[in-house]
Order: C-alpha cells, then structure tokens, then sequence
C-alpha cells in the first residue's frame, strides 16, 4: 500500500463512494476505506428522488440505478388511524443498498480509487502538507499509517474517525427518533411496487417499499420509549402499522431481526478542520421521508472534489467556511423542511390536522414533496461563503 494519498475517504456510504468516483475522475489518488464487508444491508428507506438521480447524472451515472434494476416510484400512500391519502411521487426509484453501494463503489475502482474493506480508519496528527490516518485490518488485526493531502470523513451518524479535540460536539436534537429497519419475504398484494408505504402513529412511522427482488423493506423512525417498552422494535413496528390500518406481513410476526440506528436528528458543530471535511450523515441529518436521505448523501459526495484540489495546494480557513457553506445552502436548507414535518409528526393532533390537508388539497402537500425533489447541483467551483 503506497503511504501518501491525495484523498482519503473514510465511509463507502453514498457519499464518500460518489466523492471517491469524482476524485478519481479527476485523476487523483484515492483510497476508500470502509469498515464494514460490502455488499451490506443499512437501515435505509432505499428511495431516491429527483435531486439523487440529478446528482448521479452530474457525474456520468445517469444508468446506474436502472442497471442494478432499480423500480420505478410514482406514488406515497399514506396511511392514519384507519384512513388512507396517496400523493404523487415525480420521478422516484427504490433500489436495495446492497446494489447500489456495490455499484457506485465499483465504479470509484474502474476509475482508479482504491478501496479497503474491514478496515478502521482513525485520524491523527495534522503536519504541513498532509494529515497521518491509523489504519487497522478486521481481518488480520494489524496497524498501519498512511498519510492523506485531504481526509473526508463519511462514516455515519455516530463517527469516531476524528482526534476528540478536533471533533467537536454531534448535537442530538431533542425528542429525536431512533431509525430501525429490517427485510422481509412477503408475498401478499397488500404492499404493491411503485408506491412507499407510510404508516403513520402515535409513536413514530414506518415505510414499506417493494425492492427490485421482490423483497419488502421496512424503515421507521420510532420514539425512545416505544422501542423500550414490550419487546422493543418488533412491537414497536407492529403497534404503528395497526394504528395506521395498515397489515402487518406476516412474515413480520416471527420475531424477524431489526437493526437499530443511533438518534437520526443532530448536528455537527465542525463540518472541516485542519485538512479534514466531514461529510454526509456525519455532518448532520433529519428524518427523511421520500427519499431525501440518500439525496443529501449524494449532493455532498458531488461537491467535495473542487475542495480537494484546492485544499490539496493550499488548506485554509476559507476554504472550511465555504465548504460549510455548500452544506447549509444544498443540504441544510431542504433538510429544514424534513425537520419541520418531522416536528408535526411527533403531535397526534397536529399529525391528524396534516393529513385532513392531505387528503383535501393533494396539491399543496404534492409541491412540498417537489421542493424535495428539486434539482440544485453544486457549484463546481464550491460555493462562497455567505
């Protein structure tokens, strides 16, 4: 393994897998590390909107999702205490993340990134020109040091990549959710493909989708203290469906194993430092809905290769503020609307209110569900500071 990398990018998620195809497009020397085995499942709605297949078509992926044999989205069902409103969904797909992982990561290597898997990454000392990265094998248990011009940081809700007295704080926002999914075999006609299927109640809501394989995806967001009372998520899972007149697969009521996420609202208060940027679900995030999630994941991989150039010449505090600009304007912005409804959501009679509008005027609810899926690419020269 050569010691010294123009880029290195912690995280094979969405993010730092499109950061590393850009990188490497642009010829520069990349290496990926991920500290999980790939293919892998993640708790995810595994939606993507208007604004992820803009972004994939910036960067000359505009096939890759219908390749892996992504399904077409046109709608969102909605479901409360019985009573059901279907909205219009321009534009969706739905692809496992197994696939879609697997495919942007093996496009970063027929670029020329390199990538490691089963491999921790730690980030030490900063010296003039480059930052020194600790690297430690899964498999063999061995420790190594490699050296980076810029470190990008995408490795999740709770990363732990960077020096405490750099990291700063990851901020969880009050009354926050916790993400838990899992897949089941179902073959019934209740959950049909092309639609997701939202059941909404008192204590979170969980989202259905069909897959390209036919399996059924679940994805919610649930309070603390329904997954700490009964028997946790399961219970949890099956209380919101039957609170939304939703079934419950049947698959659903063998005990079939859940995996959990941390609290999914919170910010980061450092987003870059000395020759690092943090990037994707690590900087920051708000429970999605229709697929906003991997849409911020994959704008902020498009927008972080014209910081590494310049900052492999020249790092300065400019160059942080802006990139913490281009956060804010292409990411923050829209996630504030997710955390607005994600507030209406967490009050039954507010919930309740929503959904009448809902069900009387599609339209307006249809054109917040459009300033979703806008299209917004980022600049190629990175945004100024505001």
């Amino acid at each position: 393994m050569q010691k010294l990398w123009d880029v290195l990018i912690i995280g094979a998620g969405p993010a730092g897998g499109l950061a590393a195809l850009d990188c490497a497009k642009k010829g520069l020397r990349v290496m990926l590390v991920e500290q999980r085995s790939f293919p892998r499942w993640k708790v995810c709605g595994c939606c993507f909107n208007n604004q992820a297949q803009a972004i994939l078509s910036s960067r000359g992926e505009n096939n890759l999702i219908e390749e892996c044999g992504g399904q077409t989205l046109d709608r969102l069902r909605l479901g409360l205490r019985g009573r059901e409103a279907t909205l219009a969904l321009p534009n969706g797909f739905v692809l496992s993340r197994e696939r879609f992982d697997q495919a942007l990561i093996e496009a970063a290597i027929k670029a020329g990134a390199s990538a490691r898997f089963r491999m921790t990454a730690h980030v030490e000392a900063a010296s003039p020109g480059y930052r020194r990265v600790r690297l430690k094998d899964h498999h063999s248990g061995n420790t190594s040091h490699v050296n980076a011009r810029v470190v990008l940081v995408a490795a999740g809700l709770s990363q732990h990549c960077l020096p405490k007295n750099e990291a700063g704080q990851s901020r969880v926002r009050k009354q926050s959710r916790h993400g838990a999914g899992c897949v089941v075999d179902d073959d019934t006609n209740h959950y049909p493909s092309g639609a997701i299927h939202m059941a909404i109640g008192d204590q979170g809501y969980v989202g259905l989708v069909r897959r390209e394989d036919g399996l059924l995806n679940l994805a919610g967001a649930f309070d603390r203290d329904a997954l700490s009372q009964g028997q946790g998520t399961m219970d949890a899972a099956h209380q919101i469906l039957k609170q939304a007149g939703f079934p419950v697969p049947q698959a659903l009521q063998g005990g079939q194993r859940w995996q959990l996420t941390a609290a999914l609202s919170r910010h980061s208060n450092v987003v870059a430092g000395e020759r690092f940027l943090v990037m994707g679900d690590a900087a920051g995030y708000v429970e999605p809905f229709t697929g906003e999630g991997m849409a911020w994941a994959l704008t902020a991989g498009a927008a972080a290769a014209p910081f590494v150039l310049e900052g492999m010449e020249r790092w300065t505090r400019n160059l942080e503020k802006r990139w913490k600009t281009t956060l804010q304007v292409h990411i923050g912005r829209r996630q504030t609307v997710c955390k607005a409804l994600s507030s209406v959501l967490k009050r039954p009679a507010t919930t309740a209110v929503l959904f009448e509008v809902v069900k009387r005027w599609p339209s307006v609810s249809e054109s917040i569900v459009s300033s979703l899926n806008k299209e917004k690419l980022p600049s190629p020269q990175g945004d100024p500071c505001l």
